[in-house]
């Protein structure tokens, strides 16, 4: 029976594997975005639990704190690209998360000692454990879905990161505000941590071939639609460095990845201060309407998920047109109401709110749009794309908070927010006219396993990839 007859189980170990890296994002993001809730609660104790010790912080100091994760995130992400690839997926990815958690359940003793400098301290390592996972990730997909099921597996494990999102808002100031305080952001985030390694070591593989619990014809299917050699799982391919650097369509991917975290970390990040200072909201409702724009942008990632599906199985749209038009309205519509945002204060703070909700909601097709992209151009190589790519867009969060930090000297001025949204909507235009000019959905050459060993390079078989159908977007383009 041949892959195409042959599906496999509706439901089998591959959707197993995405429910656990939907399950792993949402607890990496808690871990990593909950210091935004946090910052707030332990330098604003009247509108939290008076009970726990408060904080006098200056802006930049704040500002220190929020991108220091990013500091030591940096640096591990083209580690966990090799390693991944040297030990497999999911004992880089046990350490890491596992590591994410020790650092979380030590955060409020840290800063009991040393302060903010000891918060941005707890928060490196923690960066460095994490910065192991987005490569493993890519890497994992790659192993486990069928080419027809990618970008729905893909788009279904990434909705974590809005589910993170939500949680980290929300929770968060939940807990500030309960008996334990904002020392219980910490300790629940490292216990969410805690109890995924556990499930992730229980389930997991590193490739379906390797599985205890899949069956024979879920076997086959994923590994007869890869359509790769006998033994591919134990053969290391040489990476295509010089290939990959000079690819257009991943530089392009690389520059809209990076516009496109300028304006999601900074709302990230931001909304719960823009929210206290000119909105003038308590910690309560800030918490609650701080997590609202990431409740729309998790539930649109399902909307954005199920057109997609309709459109590709109808062979409406290639999936290059498809990256395109998904990321061209997941950028260019919050240009327009992240400049809006920026000229309303706390008498228009519904008005505000819904704008706020919209740029974040809407912004949820980019992981449809653009983020999978990775495993589009190569299947093989997906993680050292993720590592490489990550490291540039890491870059990012860390800039954006203290620029933040040298544009906002006083949270409740308007005018000094505006150039902080306006910035963010202009990148936003630039990132998605570079991606509809050179981006791509379809495999790169380099990506053949026998790429670096044929004469000609250009001969090399490149694995079958997932098209709806291919249009004139889908042609190779000259380097």
């Amino acid at each position: 029976m041949t892959a195409e007859t042959n599906k496999g189980p509706v439901l089998g170990m591959r959707h197993v594997q995405a429910l656990l890296i939907f399950l792993n994002i949402t607890t990496v993001f808690i871990g990593r975005l909950n210091v935004g809730v946090s910052v707030v609660a332990m330098t604003n104790a009247e509108t939290t639990n008076p009970n726990f010790p408060e904080y006098d912080w200056t802006e930049a100091e704040k500002s220190y704190i929020l991108s220091s994760f990013f500091w030591g995130y940096i640096l591990t992400q083209f580690l966990g690209g090799y390693l991944c690839k040297r030990f497999g997926v999911k004992s880089v990815m046990f350490w890491g998360v596992f590591g994410s958690g020790v650092c979380s359940a030590l955060t409020p003793l840290f800063i009991g000692f040393g302060g903010w400098q000891a918060y941005c301290g707890i928060r490196v390592v923690m960066g460095l454990a994490q910065g192991l996972v987005f490569p493993c990730i890519h890497h994992h997909l790659a192993k486990w879905s069928p080419p027809a099921e990618r970008n729905r597996l893909g788009a279904l494990s990434h909705t974590g990161m809005e589910c993170g999102n939500v949680s980290a808002m929300f929770l968060s100031g939940m807990i500030a505000k309960s008996a334990i305080g904002w020392p219980g952001i910490s300790y629940v985030s490292a216990g969410l941590a805690f109890a995924w390694c556990a499930i992730w070591f229980v389930f997991a593989a590193d490739n379906a071939v390797e599985s205890r619990y899949i069956t024979q014809e879920e076997l086959h299917y994923i590994e007869s639609s890869l359509k790769h050699n006998e033994d591919y799982h134990k053969t290391v391919i040489p990476v295509p460095w010089m290939a990959i650097w000079t690819s257009a369509p991943f530089l392009a991917l690389t520059l809209t990845r990076c516009c496109a975290t300028w304006g999601l970390s900074t709302l990230q990040a931001q909304i719960p201060t823009y929210m206290n200072g000119v909105l003038d909201m308590d910690m309560k409702s800030n918490a609650f309407f701080s997590a609202l724009p990431f409740l729309a942008m998790w539930i649109m990632s399902y909307v954005y998920l199920i057109i997609a599906d309709v459109l590709l199985a109808g062979n409406r749209l290639s999936l290059t047109a498809l990256r395109k038009t998904f990321n061209s309205l997941a950028f260019w519509i919050p240009c327009a109401t992240l400049i809006g945002i920026g000229f309303l204060d706390q008498e228009q703070k519904n008005l505000a709110i819904a704008l706020m909700t919209i740029s974040v909601g809407v912004n949820s097709g980019a992981t449809i749009g653009s983020s999978l992209n990775t495993i589009d151009l190569s299947p093989n190589h997906a993680s050292i794309l993720m590592g490489i790519l990550n490291t540039a867009v890491t870059v990012v969060p860390i800039v954006t908070p203290l620029i933040v930090g040298v544009i906002v000297h006083e949270d409740d001025n308007r005018a000094e927010w505006q150039i902080v949204f306006i910035i963010a909507a202009v990148l936003f235009f630039v990132g998605n006219s570079v991606y509809l000019y050179f981006g791509t959905a379809v495999s790169q050459p380099w990506d053949a396993e026998d790429y670096l060993t044929v004469k000609v390079p250009e001969l090399a078989k490149v694995p079958a990839i997932h098209e709806a159908g291919k249009g004139i977007d889908d042609l190779p383009r000259s380097p």
